[in-house]
């Protein structure tokens, strides 16, 4: 299992990099089984401009399951808006290590369908 995560983070590390050469913000996810978590980080990565998750209130009122493709487009759409709010219109997607597919998928398309250019 370790091996598994290990791997993971080094994709991960390998993809902040090139996004921190890029010197643009960006949308940094996690997944785990039951929910997934998304912010958007500002060039120096030091700074949250927004966050959001499955847990947020308005996420779990709207989704009757948090572990699923539907409750991770309203996370998309979501972080979508709160980054609009904070001035942010285009970022670098950060999947952390994860596989484009299923629920990162999901997220990252929702996202651009609200308007953020990823």
């Amino acid at each position: 299992m370790k091996d598994k995560k290990l791997a993971r983070l080094r994709r991960a590390r390998k993809l902040r990099g090139k996004i921190a050469r890029q010197g643009v913000s960006r949308l940094s996810i996690h997944r785990t089984s039951q929910h997934i978590y998304a912010q958007v980080i500002d060039e120096t990565g030091s700074r949250v401009l927004a966050a959001t998750s499955t847990l947020s209130p308005s996420i779990k009122k709207e989704a009757k399951n948090t572990g699923n493709c539907e409750a991770a487009a309203l996370v998309g759409k979501e972080i979508a808006e709160l980054a609009k709010q904070a001035g942010v219109e285009s970022v670098a997607f950060d999947r952390s290590g994860f596989r484009y597919h299923g629920r990162v998928k999901a997220l990252a398309e929702a996202a651009r369908e609200a308007g953020l250019q990823l």
